[in-house]
């Protein structure tokens, strides 16, 4: 069976566990204005505007336009094709007379970007598509089953990502070897990069490089700054492997002439960061709440004399790199209630976390777990050990 013929099997059962009848994903113009739910239940792009009717008993159907419909009946995904050329309103309406749901779940969401694929246009002509219906009162967010859609990992989601996270630490293995003090942020992020398509895949996201203090860690760009002895090399990227994203950190340290080992200071911090990626892991447990495991990794971090970090523990990871749903993070307003959702079994995320010491660098680490009733279970190999690298 196909991934996204079994994600559309899960679906059902996940609108059964919540009552929700029907979830009708509407898609229009996807290469310009794509939905993240999409790819879940649809292997194709969609020109015409489109529904996908998902129901609690199993059905699976798609309305699509006339020049569209050919693919959605050869992809053997539906269990119905429902076909329209002028008015698309009118067969909808045919269809929801039909199945008659309670509720209809439709792609919008004010906490969850993952879930908020429906535009405001295309929300606005389905009202007016049910205006005058008993269905214009039925309309609910579909946060919760996309973000159990996408949290539940099957098998084949598992083993993409993977592969895709041992991909990224050959990656790191590869590029460090080659990697020598004089070079920029910008060439070793692109030198990361180029060993990256070597192995047919792309990158999750754009790499990011932190060449000691030079530069701030986060989400910027490599800059033109020069890699130099004395630094801690930040690098923080992942592959993205059969549509599904790894997401990792790894840190070298440049010995300065005369040094025979990393300084204390950094040594100490890496410690601390990787211990609290031991103790925090376990935690990555079902019906375990993010706020909690965050809350230890921070209980952890202070007392061992360091800064809280400023974002969350963990994100999950799957076919987004930031992929949604749950959050291992702290009671912030910006995290809503994502941070109180217990995490389930065979969820993906990351645990990172980091210091920043003065004229050193940003010592932090990232690695990638999937959730098991024993704790996270770690999806590729991890860095338990600081590289020190010789210059001379």
């Amino acid at each position: 069976m196909s991934l996204v013929k079994e994600k559309i099997a899960q679906a059902a059962h996940i609108l059964k566990e919540l009552d929700i009848d029907l979830w009708l994903t509407v898609c229009r113009e996807s290469e310009s204005v794509p939905d993240p739910a999409a790819a879940l239940i649809t292997d194709q792009h969609v020109c015409w505007l489109t529904g996908f009717f998902i129901t609690a008993q199993g059905q699976h159907m798609v309305l699509a336009g006339g020049a569209d419909a050919p693919n959605y009946e050869r992809s053997g995904l539906y269990t119905r094709v429902v076909t329209y050329q002028e008015d698309v309103g009118a067969a909808m309406r045919e269809i929801l007379e039909e199945l008659a749901p309670r509720r209809i779940a439709l792609n919008y969401s004010k906490a969850s970007y993952t879930a908020d694929g429906l535009s405001h246009g295309l929300y606005l002509l389905l009202t007016e598509y049910v205006e005058g219906t008993p269905y214009q009162e039925r309309l609910v967010s579909a946060e919760e089953i996309i973000a159990k859609l996408r949290g539940r990992k099957i098998p084949m989601e598992i083993q993409r990502l993977e592969t895709a996270a041992r991909m990224a630490h050959q990656v790191w293995e590869t590029s460090l070897a080659q990697i020598r003090v004089g070079m920029s942020e910008i060439e070793i992020a692109a030198l990361l990069e180029t060993n990256i398509r070597k192995q047919g895949v792309t990158p999750s996201f754009p790499t990011i490089v932190n060449a000691g203090t030079k530069s701030q860690a986060g989400h910027s760009k490599p800059s033109a700054a020069i890699l130099e002895k004395g630094d801690l090399l930040h690098v923080d990227f992942g592959v993205r492997y059969k549509s599904y994203c790894s997401d990792i950190q790894r840190l070298a340290y440049f010995k300065r002439d005369g040094e025979t080992a990393a300084p204390d200071a950094l040594l100490r911090a890496f410690d601390c960061i990787k211990t609290i990626v031991d103790e925090t892991s376990r935690e990555y447990r079902p019906g375990v709440p993010g706020r909690s495991i965050d809350a230890l990794a921070r209980e952890i971090l202070v007392k061992d004399g360091y800064p809280e970090y400023q974002h969350g523990l963990g994100h999950q990871i799957g076919q987004s790199v930031h992929d949604g749903g749950a959050l291992v993070g702290p009671p912030w307003e910006r995290y809503g209630d994502l941070v109180n959702i217990p995490l389930e079994e065979n969820s993906t995320f990351t645990v990172e976390l980091g210091v920043t010491l003065d004229g050193i660098g940003h010592v932090s680490l990232e690695e990638d777990l999937v959730v098991t009733p024993a704790g996270g279970k770690f999806l590729g190999p991890r860095q338990t050990a600081l590289v020190v690298k010789d210059c001379s």
